[in-house]
């Protein structure tokens, strides 16, 4: 546990949203990875039918991550404040509801998958490999649920480095499984699903077992106090819908721009896929230095420091602007060159999904800066306890 309301903001943020950083770099080795697998090894039909489904299980996880990141927020409140009664409280019911919310959503899911997949126009030839990839995904969606919930939790009393560990762990195994499951089984698109929900079980369990071994924690398992209280959950509710709900309308307006995509024909979606699969790693560091602020300004929310909010938003903008400016640059000098690691060189097809893929990119990179102040400042209002705000911008975001 490490408390943000002591020290130099500067070296509090940059201290904290590193291993962050670099635990989301690991967390998309396990897309990044199939993606990777599946366009050289099964070829670009069977990318189109991996990255056709992709905004659907982005949505539903940056559903339950709103959710459970807003449950965190109350964590880090009480842990400011030195509220190690409530804050136990707290942790039991970020952990019951994200799971029941979790399985709920998964189930209602695969009861209706043919339904979404007809909305987002999945062509015919495409169809039976989409509809394969994402049903195993959605139903192992508890186990990264999970994992993010705990994750959160952490975070929220300032423990940004033991998450990145579980993540190097599942990032390795789920490489591993990947070739195992698609070249030596050949399971096609289903066994990189496989992997991927095997290593984020991994990962999930894992860190639930550390996380359950901190002594504010295990007091608490030990206590029998592992329920919902209804004042405490209200708030919970309180914070973590509007944050789950901003992410959904990012995400419907992804699936919408998506459900276009898929009517252009397989090279295009190909190229977007890969470029979609690339811009994840950019929006990295603008990731983790908002899950960084939200965490600082909570602690500091919860002992009262409000100047210390004040200069540490100065100076997370300041750090996100400049960051956002390197990674534009690098793109412009190997953008080209990294996406030939996720589209296949085979023939003219290959060719077509390159063009798209760079013009996509170059369109992109050229207004990081923007998103990077955007999670910045919203994750300071959010960690202030105001989830209302940015869910209105997540309206005009979609907008």
């Amino acid at each position: 546990m490490k408390d943000l309301t002591k020290g130099k903001p500067i070296r509090l943020i940059l201290l904290f949203a590193v291993p962050l950083f670099v635990g989301q770099l690991f967390q998309l080795f396990y897309s990044l990875a199939d993606t990777r697998i599946v366009g050289q090894t099964l070829g670009d039909e069977a990318l189109a039918a991996v990255g056709a489904t992709t905004t659907l299980s982005d949505m539903l996880l940056s559903f339950l991550n709103g959710l459970t990141n807003g449950f965190a927020i109350v964590i880090a409140t009480c842990f400011g404040a030195k509220d190690e009664r409530q804050m136990k409280k707290a942790m039991g019911g970020t952990i019951l509801l994200g799971s029941c919310c979790a399985v709920v959503l998964s189930g209602l899911c695969l009861l209706n998958m043919s339904g979404l997949l007809k909305l987002l126009n999945i062509s015919p030839e495409l169809f039976a490999a989409a509809r394969g990839y994402i049903g195993i995904v959605i139903a192992g969606l508890l186990a990264a649920t999970l994992y993010n919930i705990c994750a959160a939790m952490l975070r929220a009393i300032g423990d940004s480095f033991t998450p990145l560990l579980f993540l190097i762990l599942a990032a390795f195994l789920n490489i591993a499984m990947d070739y195992g499951f698609i070249l030596c089984l050949h399971t096609g698109v289903e066994g990189a699903a496989y992997a991927t929900v095997i290593a984020q079980a991994f990962a999930s369990a894992y860190c639930l077992w550390k996380l359950c071994r901190i002594e504010v924690l295990a007091e608490k398992r030990k206590a029998a106090k592992w329920r919902l209280h209804a004042g405490l959950c209200g708030k919970l509710i309180y914070l973590g819908l509007p944050m789950a709900f901003q992410n959904l309308v990012i995400a419907i307006g992804g699936m919408i721009v998506q459900t276009v995509v898929n009517s252009f024909g397989v090279a295009f979606i190909a190229g977007y896929t890969a470029t979609c699969k690339l811009y994840g790693i950019l929006e990295v560091a603008a990731t983790s230095y908002g899950f960084a602020m939200v965490t600082y300004t909570g602690q500091n929310l919860g002992a009262g420091k409000t100047d210390r909010i004040k200069e540490g938003t100065r100076i997370g903008v300041l750090i996100g602007v400049l960051t956002s400016f390197a990674i534009t640059g690098l793109m412009f000098l190997f953008g080209r060159n990294i996406l030939g690691l996720f589209i296949s060189a085979d023939a003219a097809q290959g060719s077509q999904a390159a063009v798209v893929a760079w013009r996509f990119l170059r369109i992109m990179s050229s207004f990081l800066w923007v998103l990077y102040i955007l999670h910045i400042v919203r994750s300071v209002i959010q960690g202030m306890g105001n989830t209302v705000i940015p869910l209105v911008s997540g309206i005009f975001e979609f907008i």
